[in-house]
């Protein structure tokens, strides 16, 4: 199985569904590049070449670039999904949804509510989320916890290039509207990736770690720091169990309830929010529904109530880090030791 980077599987991905399905269209801004110019026809592929090569394989009819414009781009993907299309729409960075929520929050995802059941709107945004590569506070953001309040959108973050290809096909082949979040910061790592077409089912979490004394909940960029934790605490005779669920929304609840019932210990790592974010979302469900299986309080390892800095060392401290997760989990254990030897 060959190993292939996250912009290579789901470059892949797009192109075995394109091959494989002529109503999927892509359009955004930069997603073929060169048109009108007399340089490269297939110059950008979007900001991280995600859709390169792609115009030379479908033509411009189905590899639309658009103008400067996230409210028209989000606007002509629900419109086209309505009428039968597969559009999968680029919101070059997350940040930029302000100029489009409208289309995305009060049109595409309450279409199939709104007209009774009979309006499908199968259609995909792909953005890029994540601090840390210097790009300030405009373009550094990972607002997945908004798309995850909004009833009728399905909210998908892989953290690995095998879940990126399978979660980018389910995706596709959804019906309702479904919000892709790429980091910025994982685009180059690459895992063992199968050369034909596989799903993975939405709100089913994958364990990238087992263990038995504590539970870390983690998304997207966060899993690898969560991973590099457990690793070094086994190391020491700790046993920590890491849980990606995949999707925000829906969420696997039952795995993560499950692995907090084995462990008794939470400890949930968000890029997302301090305030109103899905730690704090995840923590309140815990604890309704399995505070009986706690034996300790929960910790949130997020980023400051803050916008992202630009200086490089403060945006280094904004993220969080292997140290900060490290330090939520030893607290979790020292309270055990305090209780056992009091």
């Amino acid at each position: 199985m060959a190993k292939k980077t996250i912009r290579e599987a789901i470059n892949e991905a797009l192109r075995q569904e394109m091959a494989r399905d002529p109503d999927i269209i892509i359009i955004g801004e930069d997603v073929s590049g060169g048109a009108g110019g007399s340089g490269e026809e297939d110059a950008y592929g979007g900001v991280m070449g995600v859709t390169k090569g792609l115009i030379g394989e479908f033509g411009r009819e189905r590899v639309i670039d658009t103008p400067i414009s996230e409210s028209a781009i989000m606007g002509a993907a629900a419109g086209a999904a309505t009428t039968g299309l597969r559009p999968v729409a680029e919101l070059m960075f997350v940040d930029f949804v302000g100029v489009c929520f409208d289309q995305i929050m009060n049109q595409a995802a309450k279409f199939r509510y709104m007209f009774g059941g009979k309006a499908r709107t199968p259609m995909v945004l792909r953005t890029m989320i994540g601090a840390g590569f210097r790009a300030a506070a405009q373009h550094s953001q990972s607002l997945y916890h908004l798309f995850t309040a909004v009833p009728g959108l399905k909210c998908v973050m892989p953290s690995n290039a095998y879940d990126a290809k399978g979660l980018m096909i389910q995706a596709i082949r959804d019906d309702d509207p479904v919000i892709f979040f790429e980091h910025k910061a994982l685009y180059d790592i690459a895992d063992e990736v199968p050369d034909e077409a596989y799903t993975i089912p939405f709100g089913e979490a994958n364990f990238t770690r087992e263990g038995d004394d504590v539970t870390i909940v983690a998304f997207s960029r966060m899993v690898h720091i969560a991973n590099e934790v457990a690793d070094k605490l086994a190391r020491e005779g700790v046993s920590v169990e890491v849980l990606d669920p995949r999707t925000s929304s829906p969420l696997d609840s039952d795995s993560i309830l499950e692995s907090v019932e084995k462990t008794g210990r939470l400890v949930i790592v968000d890029e997302s929010a301090a305030r109103c974010g899905l730690a704090g979302d995840i923590a309140g469900m815990v604890a309704q529904e399995g505070f009986e299986f706690l034996r300790g309080p929960i910790r949130q390892v997020t980023v400051p109530h803050t916008p992202v800095p630009f200086a490089p060392t403060l945006e280094d401290a904004y993220i969080p880090s292997p140290a900060k997760v490290e330090a939520a989990v030893r607290q979790l254990l020292d309270s055990k030791r305090r209780r056992m030897s009091a």
